[in-house]
């Protein structure tokens, strides 16, 4: 099983954001993505853009064996219940539940931020990519 970690962050509410995804592959092998995600609401909704990206990402490499670990309590609850209170995340849990049945095994899990660097740092990085190319094209739609 691949272990997945993403993250996303926003420079603002609302503001440029980002997202990253960091993979440990089987054999120890490492792989790092960065998704520019343009102009969002909040962190909250660069979290589950980045969920989505994230998933689109390991079915295009076929990774169809993943466990996810996320620091977003909002996302991992929303992904638990297949539920979320507001509705400008709720296309993005839409989009990932059926993104997630894709997959031959699924599990996401809540990690403490310490514990996602690696993925946060992505994220970064992916805002300042954005900052020095604008027209970077952007994965969240």
């Amino acid at each position: 099983m691949i272990e997945v970690s993403f993250d996303g962050a926003a420079s603002g509410n609302p503001g440029l954001a980002g997202g990253g995804l960091y993979i440990k592959l089987n054999g120890g092998r490492e792989e790092r993505q960065t998704f520019p995600l343009g102009i969002l609401s909040s962190n909250h909704e660069a979290e589950f853009a980045a969920l989505v990206a994230a998933l689109r990402f390991c079915l295009k490499r076929g990774y169809l064996s993943v466990s996810f670990r996320t620091d977003s309590q909002l996302v991992n609850q929303a992904l638990e219940k297949r539920y979320v209170k507001k509705d400008i995340y709720n296309r993005y849990l839409r989009e990932a539940l059926e993104l997630i049945k894709q997959f031959e095994l699924f599990f996401c899990k809540w990690i403490p931020d310490r514990q996602n660097v690696n993925a946060d740092s992505l994220a970064r990085l992916a805002i300042r990519e954005q900052q020095v190319s604008p027209d970077r094209e952007c994965d969240h739609q």
